[in-house]
């Protein structure tokens, strides 16, 4: 067993170019997010940056592992922690991380050494691994009927963003 320290990786200029890129992209993610009101559906906030309806819930009729995510960071950008979390657990949770790895890669881009390991893959790898597992544990409970299904807290059907209808969260998360 040798008593050296284990050496870190040194960047080259083109991954921290790239990791200052990653950086300056989370914080853009929460800046769109606080731009884009969230839909009183608990999902469908996407439909706002011209993308359209989730094939998987069209042809299924079954809210995707990742519906209501957008909506959760729009709610999370406002400071609205209990609806973001209502809405989507994982994507709460996700948006709660950008900040801290936004810090995280723009500092190691900096350094040029990873912080806190000798590679920056296994944090990165690992945030992906989290989120993925997160999303179909929430998603797996959505579909036995445990919770976080905002179809069933008393959504307006035909309701959208500015949408007159009553928004079917109101009160959550108000003291």
């Amino acid at each position: 067993m040798s008593s050296q320290p284990l050496e870190r990786t040194v960047l080259d200029g083109s991954t921290r170019v790239l990791l200052i890129g990653a950086g300056v992209v989370c914080l853009g993610l929460l800046l769109v997010a606080r731009r884009l009101e969230p839909d009183p559906r608990g999902y469908g906030t996407h439909a706002q940056l011209g993308l359209g309806p989730c094939s998987f819930a069209s042809l299924t009729g079954q809210l995707c592992p990742t519906c209501g995510m957008t909506t959760a960071f729009a709610w999370f950008a406002r400071g609205e922690l209990v609806r973001a979390w209502v809405v989507h657990p994982a994507g709460c949770l996700t948006a709660a991380a950008t900040v801290p790895l936004a810090a995280w890669l723009l500092a190691t881009a900096v350094v040029g050494r990873p912080l806190g390991g000798r590679s920056a893959e296994w944090l990165l790898t690992g945030l992906v691994v989290s989120l993925v597992l997160l999303s179909l544990t929430f998603w797996i409970l959505r579909l036995v009927g445990v919770a976080f299904d905002p179809r069933t807290t008393g959504a307006p059907p035909a309701a959208g963003p500015g949408s007159s209808g009553v928004r079917w969260m109101e009160g959550v998360g108000k003291g």
